[in-house]
């Protein structure tokens, strides 16, 4: 197979439009994973798998006693931004950009990953394995994407998560606990002396949110960040509350682990804590693991990233990376440009030369 860039990017274009015209709501992307799986058994691929709405695929040469990199990116979308100008379903091609729902955020990523895993699907004698998951329910972080789609293949020994970067190396990614939290006092009559007032309970603990510094920050991510974003209390103006509930928002740093930071503010607080999960983990990789040094060498910069993606549920090292923007992610009248498509095409070839040749 081993196809020229040129008809890769032709090719990848033409199944970008495809897919933006298809609506891919998290939890409904049965039509991609069809046309997704469609196409790569047109492009000759043989053993394309699908696990619900992932579809998932290995080279044609793969050899168990080998390692394996997985290439990841996703094919559902977001619900199409109430600013949108034109139709999001239409894939409009104007002035060297696509512009369409899904486009930049992550369908740019996801078929120039696949147009790398068709230039080295054939090849032999390669030093790693590669296993292609195009995943769903990516947006919502879903039970049944990428983290079950895993679940269906060999055990990889790290990831190219495709998102878009501008192509520099994401090292690092912030992950997520939602707290729903619980201050408990007595009601009263709020004309007497009654009751404790669970909302004052609850503005002492607020404000520990607020304020605690944890002792560890992170090189690229720098500290663990919380922000109470919901507050409910009372049922009248004159009785005093016995129940404040609020909820906050944690955004977590590869130096801990959720359960880490979980069991520190629960130390710290009086009020009842409750995740919602405590599955959206941080994750980084090593300055010198090799997929870092080839990106490197590349001359991209490294960061670390606020934004989640399908790397918080992946148990394997990872970097983030792909063309296209994370700016236009979720706006109205998504776009990216086709120059970027070629462009991140070209550097998943070299990025992965530098690894499995």
């Amino acid at each position: 197979m081993n196809k020229a860039i040129d008809s890769l990017v032709d090719d990848s274009i033409l199944l970008l439009s495809q897919l933006v015209a298809m609506p891919s709501f998290s939890r409904e992307e049965h039509t991609t994973a069809t046309l997704l799986v469609t196409f790569l058994e047109e492009q000759g691929v043989k053993g394309v798998k699908r696990i619900g709405n992932n579809v998932l695929v290995y080279n044609k040469f793969f050899d168990i006693n080998k390692p394996t990199i997985l290439l990841n990116s996703h094919h559902d979308t977001v619900k199409p931004n109430p600013g949108y100008t034109n139709d999001p379903f239409l894939a409009i091609r104007k002035e060297g950009k696509l512009y369409g729902l899904g486009s930049n955020d992550a369908g740019g990523c996801l078929v120039s990953l696949i147009a790398a895993f068709l230039f080295f699907y054939e090849q032999e004698d390669l030093k790693y394995n590669l296993c292609l998951i195009a995943s769903a329910e990516e947006e919502i972080s879903g039970r049944n994407g990428i983290e079950e789609a895993y679940k269906h293949v060999v055990c990889c020994d790290f990831a190219i998560v495709g998102e878009p970067t501008l192509l520099d190396l994401a090292i690092a990614e912030k992950g997520l606990m939602v707290l729903d939290c619980v201050a408990h006092g007595e009601s009263g009559h709020a004309a007497r002396e009654e009751g404790v007032n669970a909302i004052y309970r609850a503005l002492k603990d607020i404000s520990w949110f607020n304020s605690f510094r944890f002792p560890k920050e992170s090189s690229f991510l720098g500290p663990v960040k919380m922000s109470v974003t919901m507050i409910e209390a009372g049922i009248q103006h004159n009785v005093v509350p016995a129940e404040c509930k609020f909820v906050v928002d944690v955004r977590t740093t590869d130096v801990y682990q959720n359960e880490e930071v979980l069991a520190i503010i629960r130390k710290h607080v009086e009020s009842e804590v409750t995740p919602r999960s405590t599955r959206l983990n941080p994750s980084t990789i090593a300055l010198d693991h090799p997929i870092v040094r080839s990106g490197l060498k590349l001359g991209k910069k490294l960061y670390g990233s606020p934004t989640m993606s399908d790397q918080a549920l992946l148990p394997i090292p990872s970097i983030k990376v792909g063309p296209g923007d994370s700016a236009r992610s979720h706006t109205a009248d998504e776009y990216i440009y086709e120059e970027e498509i070629s462009n991140g095409i070209a550097f998943y070839i070299n990025l992965l030369e530098g690894v499995i040749l």
